[in-house]
């Protein structure tokens, strides 16, 4: 965690990253946790015949991983003030290892801002996020 009572948060401090591997198996168990269950994501010969030509993970469940960071980097007071603005730019895929990073941007007035990103193992930005917790 980056942020207790007795921590000084700073311009330009990063996030501790976090990795996680996408499976079909996890996408499945998200489609039955989420009740989303859209062929594009749980249907591999449906999804191979779309744009992306496979199935792709879907885009809330790496805005979860998003928000885990964030969770771990601010605890309780990013679930009780944080705020997120998130752009997805890619998807991610069966095989993608996802990995989350942040910078702090700006501290004011108590307010923390971090930028935020999710790319894969290739580094493709997958979602840019505008974070921001009272800390």
């Amino acid at each position: 965690m980056i942020h207790d009572a007795t921590d000084v948060i700073s311009v330009g401090q990063s996030l501790p990253e976090l990795s996680r591997k996408i499976t079909q198996d996890t996408i499945n168990r998200y489609a039955e946790a989420s009740g989303d269950h859209n062929p594009l994501h749980v249907d591999p010969a449906y999804a191979a015949t779309m744009q992306f030509g496979g199935p792709i993970a879907h885009g809330m469940l790496v805005l979860a991983y998003l928000s885990e960071t964030l969770t771990g980097a601010f605890g309780e007071q990013w679930l009780k003030s944080g705020r997120l603005k998130a752009r997805f730019r890619g998807a991610a895929r069966p095989g993608d290892t996802v990995t989350i990073s942040g910078k702090v941007t700006k501290v004011e007035g108590g307010r923390v801002t971090c930028d935020m990103a999710a790319r894969n193992q290739e580094g493709e930005v997958l979602i840019t996020a505008d974070a921001q917790v009272t800390a």
